[in-house]
This record gives C-alpha cells, structure tokens and sequence, in this order.
C-alpha cells in the first residue's frame, strides 16, 4: 500500500499542470494593423499574434475576447476580463483605476490633415479647425487639453476608422492617434490619395503616458509578474522582432 501511494504522488507530480486561463480583452472596434477581424472573423494583426507569443511565453492559456473600447476598462475591474491588451497606454490616471505590466510598444502620435493644407501639430497651426480623435482615448484628452481653445470643434468617434472617413469626406479638417494606425490609413487608397502627416504633437508624458502595456487589476501581482517574464521572454529570443518585421519596417518598441 506504502508503495501503490508513493507511485499515486510520483505520477502526480509529474502531470503537467493545466496553464491558467486569462480571458485577454481586445478593443472590438478594428484598429489594424494592430487588431482586426479578417474575412472568416478571426482576429488578426500585430496585437493579436504578440498576445500569443506573450501568452505561451509566460505559460498562460490566453483567450482573446473582443470588448467595446469605452467599456473594457470596468469590464476588467468587474472580473469579466483578466487582462487589457489594446494598445492601451500607461497613463497615471488609468493608474489609480487599474494596473499595468511593462510596456510591450511605444509610438509618437501625430496629427493627419488633408493635402496642401497649412497645418502643424500645435494649437497655433490648428486653429480654427475642425479635430477628429477617437472617444476615450489619449488622443481625446491630448486634444481637449493642448488644442481645444483654438480648435472651431472637438469631434469624438466611437472608432479610428469612422474619424478616417470623415477627413476622406471632407467633414472635418485633421485627426491625431498613434503614428503606426494612421500609417495604415495613409497606406490606404482612399488614404493616400486625400491626405499626409502634418507631424509628431510635443510630447506630454501626463497625458500621452509611458507606452503600452498589459491592464490588469489592482493587486494581480502573480498575473503581472508573469506578463512582465513573457513579454521579457520574447524580446530576449527575437519572437517580438519576428513578429514586428511582419507588419513594420522597423521596431515599435520606443525607447
């Protein structure tokens, strides 16, 4: 019997353990290159295809799991999803809701206008136009605080892609949001042929924050700890490069 028991917890000992599942929330609203659903629905992109690579790294089964961008932050905090990784930026006021892992990227965001109109990314060269950013984003409240007062208006979208349409369309004069996004628009057909970057905005770390990295929960330290060790896993072993050499010219990583 002595015996029949050490075998029982030998062989337990060596079963794998199951990975802990972490329902990962991706904004579901599209956003590529980062993010999108492709013809069969199946989300794809850079984010999408780091969530695996980070997620097999830190020996997590990571289920993506599309959230409504305006709804994702108390969607975590209410335990619907595990974890945020929609090129969300560390800022210090989604800080005193939320915590986040290390930075997995960091990019300038830039302001986007129609071609052969004078225009710079100031308040001074903004003036009197009409401004398109996405609903609760970094790019809303660097708007509202740096070019609002000279600004004719403030015009907030529920996505990226409706504000692209409307400057295609004529309806508003500029968009700011993060380089890579609205590289793909200028990539665009419709893009290319209607507008050009007007240049990178002064930086704001309040606002514009220290990156992108992985939301998490207040006091999630084990799940934290394990994103920071698969993000580091895969910057050490050159997955992150892989992956980014797919989709951009160079690193997206910041400084």
């Amino acid at each position: 019997m002595k015996m029949k028991s050490l075998v029982l917890v030998a062989t337990l000992l060596a079963a794998p353990v199951a990975a802990q599942e972490v329902k990962v929330g991706i904004a579901a609203e599209p956003y590529p290159p980062f993010a999108s659903p492709d013809a069969s629905g199946n989300w794809v992109g850079w984010e999408v295809e780091i969530i695996g690579a980070v997620c097999t790294a830190a020996e997590l089964n990571c289920v993506v799991t599309p959230v409504g961008w305006d709804g994702i932050i108390p969607s975590l905090v209410s335990g619907q999803i595990d974890a945020i990784m929609a090129s969300m930026t560390i800022t210090e006021e989604r800080m005193q809701t939320i915590d986040f892992s290390n930075k997995y990227y960091n990019t300038p965001t830039v302001v986007v206008g129609a071609k052969g109109v004078d225009m710079a990314p100031t308040a001074e060269g903004l003036a009197g136009k009409i401004i398109g950013v996405q609903v609760s984003t970094i790019h809303e409240a660097y708007v509202n605080k740096h070019f609002a007062a000279t600004a004719a208006e403030v015009k907030t979208y529920q996505t990226q892609d409706e504000a692209n349409q409307d400057l295609v369309a004529g309806r508003i004069d500029a968009i700011q949001a993060d380089s890579i996004a609205l590289d793909a628009f200028l990539a665009s057909e419709a893009g290319a042929a209607c507008c050009e970057m007007k240049g990178v905005v002064a930086d704001d770390r309040e606002v514009l924050g220290q990156g992108v990295g992985v939301g998490l929960r207040k006091g999630e330290e084990e799940l934290k700890a394990k994103f920071n060790a698969g993000i580091d896993k895969i910057r050490a072993d050159g997955t992150y490069d892989t992956i980014t050499a797919k989709y951009f010219a160079s690193s997206i990583y910041g400084d």
